[in-house]
């Protein structure tokens, strides 16, 4: 397998008012979830805000895990490996969004529809977790066995706490791929398989 087989699936959390409202509903520590096509999370995709001053406007994002905005947050990355083919086809769904990011909408409904345990119907809309897991689906694979629109990062860090490679803060996890980031890596770790 090489980098051409691989996508990683990360889970922060930001600790927003946003991001501690799902959480507190959740119960989950771990509440965001983007999709990379690298492990050094140069380009990473969900749905979330466009800007990180206002969360009220949101869809489709290329993230940058860079910003100090999300320098302390905690997170976890999963490394899958899904095949030369599934991970083209994921990339095509992605950049089906990047030609036309204003079509994408923060589908809010949706994770009113997870809390209820009923699809909320909204064309090119969907909520982080959901994008992840229909990503997955363009390219076959399906990590946890419940419909995309139904998936929670919760779900993902159950089904493959197999495939992690790292828990701790993302200054911590980028500090391992840049050694000029002003990063301290404490209470992080990294499993060997990224050594």
């Amino acid at each position: 397998m090489s980098a051409n087989d691989e996508v990683y699936i990360v889970l922060t959390a930001t600790g927003t008012w946003f991001s501690r409202t799902i959480q507190w509903v959740t119960k989950a520590p771990l509440n965001h979830a983007s999709l990379s096509f690298d492990r050094e999370l140069n380009e990473v995709y969900s749905f979330g805000r466009k800007k990180l001053s206002n969360p009220i406007f949101a869809g489709f994002v290329q993230e940058n895990f860079a910003d100090p905005f999300y320098e302390d947050a905690p997170c976890a990355v999963y490394r899958l490996r899904v095949g030369e083919s599934a991970r083209a086809e994921m990339r095509r769904f992605v950049n089906e969004m990047k030609r036309q990011p204003d079509r994408y909408r923060y589908h809010l409904l949706g994770l009113i529809g997870v809390l209820i345990r009923r699809k909320i119907p909204r064309e090119n809309a969907y909520f982080c977790s959901h994008f992840v897991a229909s990503a997955l689906e363009r390219g076959e694979w399906r990590p946890v066995d419940k419909p995309a629109y139904f998936i929670t990062p919760a779900d993902f860090e159950q089904s493959l706490s197999a495939q992690q490679i790292y828990r701790g803060t993302m200054s911590g996890y980028l500090a391992r791929f840049n050694s000029t980031y002003p990063a301290a890596v404490y209470g992080s770790s990294f499993s060997p398989a990224t050594a």
